[in-house]
């Protein structure tokens, strides 16, 4: 017996659940954000002290933490009880790609090839590991956040700036796709 519960769920399920939160944390005058869930930790720890950046009113940002500990805890649901034990559904095209970039058809949605410890040794493992992680911490510090804050939270209040960054996001996404992923290896 299939139970809807156990399958994946469509797409748009999560497009209707961002809206319907957007909306109420916009009823509320909030934002959303991930990436403020690291600045928030750090000014609870007591950072504001030494680093001015993190001197602010933390307690304000709080209800944010509730989030990276819904993610955690849904990743953790998804992974073990909700998502099967069935490969990521492909189209050829995709595929194709993927063999293309020397990528095998993935068994999840991080590649083994990419996403372990053994990659992280070697010099192209660095380099997508390491240095892309520290361009998207420096990248999302300059923004002024991360993506899921400018796409989602700011171009639902009509923020000229997120609308650029998120242009931006596209813009580098497509210059390491077709640029910098070929001087690697792929």
């Amino acid at each position: 017996m299939n139970n809807l519960l156990f399958e994946p769920w469509p797409w748009y399920t999560s497009g209707l659940l961002i809206a319907l939160i957007m909306l109420l944390l916009i009823l509320w005058g909030k934002t959303f954000g991930f990436s403020s869930n690291f600045r928030t930790v750090c000014a609870a720890c007591g950072l504001g002290s030494r680093i001015p950046f993190f001197n602010f009113e933390w307690k304000s940002t709080s209800w944010n933490l509730l989030f990276a500990l819904g993610a955690l805890i849904g990743g953790y649901l998804a992974t073990h009880f909700l998502g099967g034990n069935k490969p990521p559904q492909l189209s050829a095209g995709a595929l194709a790609d993927l063999d293309r970039l020397g990528l095998l058809a993935p068994q999840s949605f991080q590649p083994e090839e990419i996403f372990n410890f053994k990659y992280l040794f070697t010099l192209r493992g660095f380099f997508v590991l390491v240095v892309g992680g520290f361009l998207v911490g420096f990248g999302t510090r300059w923004a002024g956040g991360c993506t899921s804050g400018h796409a989602i939270s700011g171009l639902s209040n009509l923020q000229w700036p997120s609308l650029l960054a998120v242009i931006g996001f596209f813009a580098g996404g497509l210059v390491t796709t077709w640029f910098i992923w070929p001087l690697l290896g792929f």
